[in-house]
């Protein structure tokens, strides 16, 4: 390093070339720590350490644990994202002075982006420690930078060609871990990934831990399902996620594929250990953004059937067709805190449990077959006449107006919890002993 006269830090211009020149991006890091005698690392934009100057041994605290954990703690992550540095390192080219963080063991440096092709590809951080850079060594940092981003993009190019890195992908676009869609599609086509046009999350996810076996059997069949129809899996420990490519002309195709997909599974399992899996199909979209949703969407399904548990057979799979059940658990939590009950329901329960009548299943397939009597009356494998009786029996002894829909709605959603979750029926059968 040599100083003008001035004493100000003048960057030798071989020192640059060599850096330009460079083809390994640990080379490259040497020799701006060399130059600059400050610690130097280098992360990808996931914060992952790629390289670091092995030459000084003086990094703080928090860089340390970045060279032993190789990435970033979490904590510094969501410190410079709450202090808006992340943020402003994807609109600015350059350098970034950070304040010292002494509570979390970070001394003040400098960071500036890596670009290359329009994407961050990653950061430069130089400890600053006992001197801060002169702004001859700050343009230096900016000239040199899309550079270090090319190399970060070749770095990368060479590492994620493989499949583990699309899994990767699907995972952060799930947990919406990108900045913006272009970059996702950005890091796609690099790690080879086809986005699809239309899609659907569907989640399979086993009722019990000695049941995680049939998560092998489940992958054996999606595997077969696939080689026609396009599709991504990621396998954790008690669920497999599928993203399900539809057709980008057709609709609807996505869910379609899924509502197939659930059917192959069912045949091939046999119902008996089918059972053993919740699944939850969340609703088509067509926009990158809305992965994430369709993945919650597909959970919540999954929650609500864990939660009235048994799962019923007259519940659905798909989130769209979720309806009232979305709100049980809500309504569950709000009436067995208030210690709410519905006075009808509860003369129906009272004398059911007294006279051995079948009134309250009676309403409850009534009410789920829109008042139709003769859809209902062969649910129920009775005569017309026998649920005429029953309903008039019904009117007679409860405040029941079925020409209400608000009511009907209500009632059937409270039949929900009372047939479906045990604990909510006993509270029922306890209140008529009081």
């Amino acid at each position: 390093m040599t100083f003008n006269l001035l004493g100000k830090v003048r960057i030798p211009m071989e020192v640059k070339e060599l850096i330009l020149q460079a083809e390994d991006i640990h080379k490259a890091t040497e020799l701006v720590s060399s130059r600059l005698e400050k610690p130097v690392i280098i992360e990808n934009k996931n914060f992952e350490l790629i390289s670091y100057s092995s030459s000084f041994d003086d990094f703080d605290q928090t860089q340390q644990k970045t060279i032993l954990s190789k990435k970033c703690p979490i904590f510094i992550i969501d410190r410079l994202k709450k202090e808006g540095i992340v943020q402003r390192l994807e609109k600015q080219s350059d350098p970034i002075r950070v304040h010292p963080m002494e509570d979390l063991g970070f001394q003040q440096r400098v960071v500036i982006a890596a670009k290359h092709l329009g994407h961050t590809m990653g950061y430069v951080w130089v400890q600053e420690s006992d001197r801060l850079l002169e702004t001859e060594e700050l343009n230096f940092l900016e000239e040199i930078t899309a550079h270090l981003g090319k190399l970060i993009y070749d770095q990368f190019i060479k590492a994620n060609v493989k499949e583990g890195r699309k899994e990767e992908l699907i995972w952060q676009a799930l947990h919406h871990e990108y900045g913006s869609e272009s970059q996702f599609r950005h890091d796609a086509s690099l790690a080879q990934l086809q986005i699809p046009e239309r899609f659907s999350v569907i989640v399979f996810s086993v009722t019990a831990p000695q049941y995680k076996y049939m998560l092998d059997h489940l992958e054996n069949i999606v595997n077969r399902f696939r080689a026609t129809r396009q599709m991504f899996y990621l396998k954790t420990e008690f669920q497999m996620i599928l993203l399900i490519d539809g057709r980008s002309e057709d609709r609807f195709s996505s869910r379609d594929i899924g509502r197939d997909l659930i059917d192959e599974v069912k045949f091939e399992t046999g119902k008996e250990e089918f059972y053993h899996f919740l699944i939850g199909l969340g609703k088509e979209y067509t926009k990158l953004f809305y992965m994430r949703k369709s993945f919650l969407e597909a959970l919540e399904v999954i929650e609500t059937a864990n939660f009235i548990s048994p799962r019923p057979e007259t519940m659905p799979r798909e989130f769209s067709k979720l309806g009232l059940y979305r709100y049980l658990a809500a309504l569950y939590e709000k009436n067995s805190s208030e210690d709410y009950y519905s006075e009808d329901l509860l003369t129906l329960i009272k004398n059911d449990t007294m006279k051995q009548t079948e009134l309250l299943i009676t309403l409850e397939a009534y009410l789920a077959n829109n008042g139709k009597g003769k859809q209902t009356a062969n649910e129920l494998f009775i005569h017309p006449n026998t649920l005429n009786y029953r309903i008039k029996q019904i009117q007679e002894m409860t405040n029941i107006d079925f020409s209400d829909f608000n009511m009907k709605a209500y009632l059937y959603t409270e039949l929900l919890l009372l047939n479906n979750v045990e604990s909510y029926y006993e509270r029922y059968k306890a209140a008529i002993q009081k």
